[in-house]
């Protein structure tokens, strides 16, 4: 059974299609990460779907009920916000507490669901302090417990991490995992880093400039991608892309035969994509390179190389390299993808 439900979704300020005719499915207890650079729309369908923006075209449902004619305290659905957006008056516990005021609930269940809540997130010694007397890490579990508390359909996430130090934001990413699948309610969760997204998520969902990229697993997003840009979105460093054209059924710079790829139909002009983990600099190596930079990441080596015309990333190198130097790199052909130059498409993706 579907969490949710967006069929055909558009929304436009003014002049700007922000987004344009999105459809997706989310699972009952999934969690879906929403990716995207800024900008791409990802925060105006979280919006769309909390009710707090108007849809110009389309349906949403939870559970198969349609909500977009709702008003948003109807359609059970708890959202998180970037900035928390506590109440800096009011106690911890007077935060949780409050969705359930409003709710009407006595002040007996109220205490008793405070009670269960704050024990879940580690913050019962914390209930009679203020937002300003905790860190970013307390009060982002504060605003949770808000959500958490309604006993909401859907949780909906707005790049909830972005403001904690990167120590910070890598255990609380294991954190809300841990608390979405213990408590199996449909989430989204908007982000633009694709490490936030490759960790969390049971799916990716990819936005760009208001269209729907691609869906589907980290794994598959990152090793069956259906574009370039998906590509060079997701896996860090970015993939390589390697313009490259047909001379004489050889693929040029890499020199390759295209029949063993089934090239012989495609654009003049393509993109081969290889990863930089992919790129093997050995004495063996079948291609040669110059250093052009070379970083020490700790456990291992990050090389950039000029290869022909060409600048290439190769990662996963255990010695480092002297920039000028001359090297000899291999790869497997079975690790190369190929794009459309001017569209972007992949040639011969399978999804």
């Amino acid at each position: 059974m579907a969490g949710l439900f967006l069929k055909n979704i558009s929304k436009a300020f003014g002049e700007q299609t922000v987004l344009d005719d999105i459809s997706l499915e989310i699972g009952h207890g999934e969690l879906l990460v929403l990716l995207g650079p800024s900008g791409c729309g990802k925060s105006t369908l979280l919006r769309l779907i909390a009710g707090l923006e108007s849809l110009d075209a389309g349906e949403i449902y939870i559970a198969d009920k349609r909500i977009d004619h709702l008003e948003p305290k109807k359609r059970q659905v708890a959202m998180v916000f970037q900035n928390y957006a506590l109440y800096p008056h009011m106690t911890v516990e007077k935060n949780l507490a409050f969705p359930l005021k409003v709710a009407g609930l006595k002040s007996r269940q109220r205490q008793e669901r405070v009670g269960l809540v704050a024990e879940m997130l580690g913050l019962s010694e914390k209930l009679k302090a203020k937002p300003g007397q905790l860190s970013g890490g307390q009060r982002q579990r504060v605003a949770l417990g808000r959500a958490i508390i309604r006993e909401p359909s859907l949780f909906l996430l707005d790049e909830p991490l972005s403001n904690l130090d990167a120590d910070l934001r890598a255990h609380m990413r294991l954190e809300i995992v841990k608390l979405q699948k213990q408590l199996g309610i449909s989430t989204i969760h908007v982000t633009h880093d694709q490490a936030e997204a490759l960790t969390m998520a049971d799916r990716i969902a990819l936005l760009h400039n208001g269209r729907l990229i691609q869906v589907g697993t980290p794994e598959e997003l990152y090793g069956n991608p259906n574009s370039a840009f998906t590509a060079q979105f997701i896996g860090s460093p970015r993939i390589n892309l390697i313009k490259s054209t047909i001379e004489n059924n050889v693929l040029v710079p890499i020199g390759i035969q295209v029949a063993d790829f089934h090239l012989e139909s495609a654009a003049a002009r393509l993109l081969v994509g290889l990863r930089p983990e992919a790129i093997d600099i050995t004495a063996g190596g079948d291609y040669t390179g110059i250093v052009r930079s070379c970083e020490y990441l700790g456990e291992h080596y990050v090389v950039g190389l000029l290869f022909g015309e060409t600048e290439l990333v190769a990662s996963g190198s255990k010695q480092p390299y002297d920039v000028g130097n001359t090297v000899r790199f291999k790869f497997s052909q079975k690790d190369l993808l190929f794009f459309n130059e001017e569209t972007g498409e992949r040639i011969g993706y399978a999804g």
